[in-house]
């Protein structure tokens, strides 16, 4: 099962790290967000090293939807409503950026990688009032918004907000481009960061800034990132013979779906739960079911899933990793947004690490003030990992594996979507043998012993 954007490009490999260097800057991560940090702190003149456990782009990079856009669901209204208009608009400027950041690396650099403005647009059956409102906020920030009662969709809908010049793209092809820009080395496993030492199994590199963009940070103190976020699982089908909308668009109802074209092929998506928790299955076939109803004569011609850090307030976090360690830098919890929130992170690190004033960190930063949502959120996440902690005392049964994840002990779950043990607790992953697909977990997962 993978994406279509891995089935029609082939990155060149790279070396693994040769032995123990030093650097200004090392990058955990070589995903979108991780290659863009290395291209603009060596625009910036800072020498910065990648280092990525598998392949670039290996991770949740392959597997996106590939939207690049400032409509991330509903979220002005909630942002203004918390944080006030400054911060809200602090989120809006820097997303809008991102956008037209995009465009200018992708034309100056020639990069074949069909990018496309097109409109972002949220749709309901029912809430015709908070797509309104959400219009509204939007733009009192400065984003171009209108509400809309028609749309291309299959069926009908109460209303549309529709957020013009967004854009859409393929990945792979972009990641493809501009790390051939920066110093990457693969199959090296971060093991170990203390000080300014990042360990893996190949040696070590010694460098002043030290940057976690590997999805979801391994180091659990300080930033305490595993009580802050949990993941999100979603399902694509790719079908062909499908009308094409000209827009993008995502469902804010319960179960709500994704629509966005590539090339002749729609990209339908839905199905989202909190990982680990699937274990009845058909994600793919309730997809394939609505095709059917919505697409007569379709066909599938792909399918994929993709795992996404939630934060308790829905904002990513991005900046120092804590005050206790402030060469240290992190850029996680993208929620379902990771293109945009990496060329974000990709601007406000450099900055930062070059000593830049940077106008729309605030809202970004994981030093940010609680709030009453993140305060709820807590305990709804806190729930879920005191029962997947309590779990690991019960018998196993017959799995192949212990099914305890090696990250804190959460008792794993089987996904039958994917052929996979999946952490409830903070999204971890690995295949039917134990074998580490995602993290944070850093280790296999023990076969059971006969």
């Amino acid at each position: 099962m993978q994406s279509i954007w891995m089935a029609e490009t082939k990155i060149r490999e790279r070396q693994p790290l040769p032995a123990d260097l030093k650097a200004e800057a090392v990058v955990i991560g070589a995903g979108l967000a991780g290659i863009l940090t290395a291209y603009y702190l060596k625009q910036a003149g800072v020498q910065a090293v990648v280092l990525e456990a598998d392949r670039i782009g290996s991770g949740q990079t392959k597997n996106t939807t590939a939207k690049i856009t400032s409509q991330h669901s509903l979220i002005y209204s909630r942002l203004v409503r918390v944080f006030g208009s400054d911060l809200a608009r602090q989120y809006a400027q820097a997303n809008e950026k991102a956008i037209k950041e995009y465009e200018r690396l992708i034309r100056e650099k020639r990069i074949d990688c069909d990018f496309v403005r097109c409109p972002a647009c949220l749709y309901s059956c029912t809430r015709e009032k908070i797509l309104k409102e959400e219009v509204e906020r939007a733009g009192e920030l400065g984003i171009a918004a209108f509400f809309e009662k028609d749309c291309e969709l299959p069926f009908p809908v109460a209303g549309v907000a529709r957020f013009e010049g967004q854009a859409r793209f393929q990945p792979l092809k972009f990641l493809q481009a501009i790390a051939e820009e920066v110093e990457i080395y693969e199959q090296t496993r971060v093991l170990k960061v203390e000080g300014q030492r990042v360990e893996t199994a190949r040696g070590a590199v010694t460098a002043e800034h030290i940057i976690f963009v590997s999805h979801y940070p391994f180091i659990n103190v300080p930033g305490y990132y595993f009580a802050r976020m949990y993941q999100e699982r979603s399902y694509v089908v790719a079908l062909q013979g499908a009308s094409l909308p000209e827009g993008m668009y995502l469902g804010i109802d319960e179960n709500g779906l994704s629509f966005r074209a590539q090339g002749g092929t729609l990209l339908f998506g839905g199905g989202s739960h909190r990982s680990g928790l699937n274990r009845q299955g058909g994600q793919y076939e309730m997809l394939l079911d609505l095709a059917r109803v919505f697409y007569p004569g379709s066909c599938e011609t792909g399918r994929w899933s993709a795992q996404d850090c939630m934060t308790l307030d829905g904002v990513p976090y991005i900046g120092r990793f804590s005050r206790r360690r402030p060469r240290w830098y992190v850029a996680t919890g993208f929620g379902k947004w990771g293109m945009t929130s990496a060329m974000v992170s990709a601007r406000i690190l450099t900055d930062l690490i070059t000593h830049r004033e940077c106008q729309d960190a605030d809202i970004f930063s994981p030093q940010r003030r609680f709030t009453l949502c993140g305060a709820r959120e807590l305990l709804v996440h806190g729930g879920h990992t005191v029962k997947g902690l309590a779990k690991h005392l019960l018998p196993t049964g017959k799995a192949r594996v212990i099914p305890n994840c090696p990250h804190m002990g959460c008792r794993l779950e089987w996904n039958p979507e994917e052929g996979s043990y999946d952490c409830p607790c903070h999204g971890s992953r690995f295949d039917g043998e134990g074998r580490l697909i995602d993290g944070p977990a850093q280790t296999d997962c023990p076969r059971r012993k006969k």
